[in-house]
C-alpha cells in the first residue's frame, strides 16, 4: 500500500517530510492563538493522546528559525491567510519536554533535568555568539550547557534562555512546555516511602515554570501539558490569563484523540474499513468534554500491525504506555469492590470529579482516586452532554477493561487469604468436595467480579488460585478429544487433576452443570493419558453461580 503509518513519531516536521500519514490537527493553532488571549494555557490529556505531536507541530509554525510553508501546505491552518502572515515563523520559541525527569531517588533524577537543559542550551548555542546578550547571561548559558549550573541557576534556566533569545530576536518569546507534571508524578509513586522525593522535586519544577510563567517580559504566551493539573502547591498562582482544559472541557477535545471521522477516513485510506467494528469496541470510547475520541496511539499502532497481516488481531498497545499501579492502589486502600464490579462488568458509577489534584495526596480520599483514573485515561465519561461536578464514569474500551481485570488480578492472587487458598488445595488433593466447595465460595466472596461472571471470570479466578500456589497449570490445552479448563500437575507427590468449570444460570442448576462438566471429562477422554502419567489423577466438575461454588468428583 501507498499509505505510510508511523508509530510513535512525535516530531511534526519528520511525519510530514518523509510524507507520513498525519491526521489534522492544525486548526488547534488557529483556535488557540487566534481565538483567545490566553496566557498560560494548560491542557491535560492521559498520556498517548498526541500531546507531543502537538506541541512539535506549534513548535513548527511559529519558530522564527524556520521556514514552515512546505511542512504546512495543504493543512487546514494555511487556510488562514492573514492570521499565517502574522505569526507563521515569526517568533522565538523554547520547546522544553520533562517527560524523561526520573529516577530512583532525587539526585538521579535532577541529574537527569539538568542533561536535558544541557541538551536545550546546545540546540540554542548560537545565542552565545550574538553581542546583544549580556555576559553575564552567557556565563550562566555555559554553565547549564556545560551541566555546571547551580541549584538557582536551574531555576531560572528558562526565564534566562528566554531573556536571551529576546536580547537577539527582540520579540518575546513562545514557551512550550511538554509533561511538566511528570517528574512530580515519579516522584511520588516510588515503591517505598524511603524512595519517593516530591517535596524535593516540586521545588524545583515550581521554581522553573513559576519564574518563566508568572511576570515574565520575555513571554509571548506559554502552552503547558500534562496528565493533571497541579492544585494547592501553587505552580500557576499569579499567572495573568491562565486558562486550563483538562478532560472535562469540551473547547479543544478534538484536537487530542482521533473523532469517528478521522478514523473512518484513515481506514478508508489504508483498505481497513472492515475492521472499523473491532477499532471501535478496542480503542474508541473516551469523551473529552463532549468529543468522542480513539486513542491515536492504539489506532496507528494497530493499523500498522494490520498492513503487515491484514489477520493481526487486536491487542493492547496501551498497557505499556503508561504504569497501572493506581488501580491497585484503589483495590488495596479503599473499599471499592462492588463499585470496580459495576465498572468491569460494563455499568457505570457517578462520583463528584475536580480537575484539580495533587500526586501526594491521591491516596487521602477515595475522591482523588477516582479523579486520577478518569484524568489519566483509565476511566472516562459515560455521557458525553452531562455536566457538573457530578460525572457518571465508565470503562472505555475492551483494551482498558484488559487491562483492570489484570490488575484485579494480580491484587487478588497476591491478597486472598493464603491459608484459605492452602486449606482449598488440600480439600481437593483430599477429595473432599464439601470442604472444598465451602472454602471456593469464601474466596470468591472476597474477589471482584467482572464480565457479568462469564466463565472466563471463573476460569481467571481458579487460575490465579492454582498458579499462585506454585503448582504447574495448563489452561485450554488440547488433551483426549478437547480441551479441559484447567490441569494441574504435582510432580512431587505424583499426581495431577483435571477440572472442567461452568457457569450456571441458577443456584438450582449448579448440580446439573457439575455433572455435565464430569460428563465432559469422561465423554472427551481428558484423563486417559494423564492416568498413564500418574498415580493419582483427579477429576472435579465446578459450577459458579455468581460468588458461590459447587464441586463434584468424578
Amino acid at each position: 500500500m501507498s499509505i505510510n503509518i508511523a508509530v510513535g513519531d512525535e516530531s511534526f516536521d519528520e511525519i510530514r517530510q518523509s510524507g507520513l500519514y498525519y491526521v489534522d490537527k492544525t486548526e488547534l493553532i488557529y483556535d488557540l492563538v487566534g481565538k483567545t488571549k490566553n496566557k498560560v494555557t494548560l491542557f491535560t490529556r492521559p498520556r498517548r493522546f498526541g500531546k507531543t505531536l502537538n506541541m512539535s507541530m506549534m513548535e513548527s509554525f511559529f519558530d522564527i528559525n524556520r521556514d514552515s510553508k512546505a511542512v504546512f501546505d495543504g493543512l487546514d491552518i494555511m487556510k488562514h491567510d492573514e492570521f499565517c502572515a502574522e505569526w507563521m515563523n515569526q517568533y522565538p520559541v523554547l520547546f522544553i519536554s520533562l517527560k524523561d525527569v526520573d529516577g530512583l531517588d532525587f539526585e538521579k533524577a535532577y541529574g537527569k533535568l539538568r542533561v536535558i537543559l544541557a541538551d536545550l542550551c546546545k540546540k540554542h548555542t548560537l545565542l552565545i555568539g550574538n553581542d546583544a546578550v549580556d555576559p553575564a547571561d552567557k556565563v550562566i548559558f555555559e554553565k547549564l550547557r556545560f551541566n555546571e549550573a547551580g541549584d538557582e541557576d536551574i531555576q531560572n534556566s528558562l526565564k534566562t534562555i528566554m531573556r536571551m533569545m529576546n536580547a537577539v530576536y527582540g520579540k518575546p518569546v513562545i514557551l512550550l512546555v511538554d509533561e511538566y507534571d511528570v517528574p512530580l508524578a515519579k516522584a511520588s509513586e516510588k515503591n517505598t516511602e524511603q524512595n519517593r522525593y516530591y517535596e524535593q522535586m516540586l521545588d524545583v519544577i515550581k521554581g522553573m515554570l513559576s519564574i518563566a510563567l508568572k511576570t515574565n517580559e520575555y513571554l509571548k504566551f506559554a502552552v503547558v501539558t500534562g496528565c493533571l493539573r497541579i492544585a494547592k502547591e501553587s505552580i500557576f498562582t499569579g499567572t495573568n490569563n491562565f486558562a486550563s482544559y483538562s478532560v472535562l472541557e469540551d473547547r479543544f477535545g478534538k484536537y487530542f484523540g482521533f473523532t469517528q471521522a478521522e478514523v473512518n477516513t484513515l481506514l478508508a485510506d489504508t483498505e481497513l474499513s472492515d475492521k472499523a467494528d473491532i477499532f471501535k469496541s478496542w480503542y474508541d470510547g473516551y469523551v473529552f468534554g463532549n468529543t468522542p475520541v480513539y486513542c491515536p496511539w492504539d489506532v496507528v499502532s494497530y493499523i500498522s500491525a494490520l498492513l503487515y497481516d491484514r489477520s493481526a488481531k487486536p491487542k493492547n498497545y496501551w498497557r505499556n504506555t503508561s504504569g497501572n499501579g493506581v488501580i491497585r492502589q484503589f483495590v488495596g486502600k479503599f473499599q471499592v469492590s462492588r463499585k470496580f464490579e459495576t465498572l468491569m462488568n460494563g455499568g457505570t458509577i457517578t462520583e463528584v470529579i475536580s480537575d484539580e489534584l495533587t500526586y501526594d495526596q491521591i491516596e487521602e480520599t477515595e475522591q482523588n482516586l477516582w479523579n486520577i483514573l478518569l484524568m489519566t485515561g483509565y476511566l472516562t465519561k459515560a455521557d458525553s452532554a452531562a455536566t457538573g461536578d457530578a460525572v457518571a464514569l465508565k470503562i472505555p474500551n475492551k483494551e482498558i477493561a484488559g487491562i483492570f481485570q489484570d490488575s484485579v488480578a494480580i491484587h487478588f492472587r497476591e491478597k486472598l487469604e493464603i491459608p484459605k487458598q492452602e486449606k482449598l488445595m488440600e480439600a481437593l488433593w483430599a477429595g473432599d468436595t464439601d470442604t472444598a466447595s465451602k472454602l471456593m465460595s469464601e474466596l470468591l466472596r472476597k474477589t471482584i467480579s467482572y464480565m457479568d461472571y462469564h466463565e472466563d471470570y471463573y476460569h481467571a479466578f481458579l487460575a490465579g488460585i492454582f498458579v499462585g500456589r506454585g503448582y504447574e497449570t495448563e489452561s485450554n490445552k488440547e488433551k483426549g478429544l478437547g480441551r479441559p479448563d484447567l490441569q494441574l500437575f504435582d510432580q512431587d507427590h505424583d499426581r495431577a487433576m483435571v477440572i472442567e468449570a461452568k457457569k450456571a444460570d441458577s443456584k438450582k442448576l449448579m448440580g446439573k452443570e457439575c455433572d455435565d462438566a464430569l460428563k465432559q471429562i469422561v465423554d472427551n477422554e481428558y484423563a486417559v493419558n494423564l492416568q498413564d502419567e500418574f498415580n493419582e489423577v483427579f477429576c472435579y466438575g465446578i459450577a459458579f453461580f455468581q460468588k458461590s461454588a459447587m464441586i463434584k468428583k468424578l
